[in-house]
């Protein structure tokens, strides 16, 4: 964020350009302000990705020309951070990330519990399927944190996170599908813990770090008995 000093009040032709309704984005109504005028597949593999020709309205009024744009076609996703409420602990996973390589950190992430949704799929299917493959842990309380474009500008992906409620003591050890070579550690630390590595700078990704600022907000009322926290083993 800027400081105030370096926060410029608008231009003089800025200023003389009319004010507007912001336009309505809201379910598939909006598409009649764009028009998708050719679609291709660039490459298809586990994701794929698109090149789009097409036009939208304009603030001003009219059309814009053609525009030419990159859409990576990546689709759904689910993230669950689990807590338990009840010792105050919170469970995060560590995992290998290629999109991480360049990182000084390392491309190791400490992260929420995370998967793509199948076609169909509902988004708490998902979590409840995931937080099994990389935890161990059925979950009988998902708490809606948010749903989110984690990458608009280039791709189509939105993220759903939850807050999954459940006993985590003696929890923790390695998970992941064989088939999809994961190779996953399960991480139990105490919830000061955990909002000290989000102060501190320890979390690079946005899942995490959306849902930890989320757990602080509410784990106060999640500890004063709003949800009740149970646990459900699938061992």
């Amino acid at each position: 964020m800027l400081p105030l000093r370096d926060i410029q009040p608008p231009t003089r032709e800025a200023r003389r350009q009319p004010m507007s309704k912001p336009r309505s984005g809201a379910g598939r109504g909006a598409i009649k302000n764009v028009e998708v005028l050719e679609r291709s597949t660039l490459y298809q593999g586990f994701f794929a990705l698109h090149r789009l020709r097409l036009r939208h309205r304009l603030f001003a009024g009219g059309w814009s020309p053609p525009l030419t744009r990159e859409l990576f076609m990546r689709g759904p996703a689910v993230g669950v951070l689990l807590y338990d409420p009840g010792h105050r602990l919170v469970g995060l996973v560590e995992q290998f990330r290629v999109g991480a390589l360049d990182e000084p950190t390392g491309p190791w992430l400490t992260e929420v519990v995370a998967g793509m949704a199948e076609p169909g799929e509902a988004p708490v299917a998902v979590a409840r399927r995931e937080v099994e493959e990389e935890a161990g842990i059925g979950v009988p309380d998902l708490e809606p944190i948010c749903r989110y474009l984690t990458s608009p500008g280039g791709s189509d992906e939105t993220l759903t996170l939850f807050c999954g409620l459940t006993d985590l003591r003696d929890r923790g050890g390695c998970f992941g599908r064989d088939d999809e070579h994961e190779d996953i550690r399960f991480l139990v630390i105490p919830e000061a813990e955990a909002l000290d590595g989000l102060a501190t700078g320890r979390y690079n990704n946005a899942p995490t770090i959306v849902a930890l600022q989320w757990l602080a907000l509410n784990s106060a009322r999640l500890r004063g008995g709003d949800t009740q926290c149970a646990n459900q083993s699938t061992d």
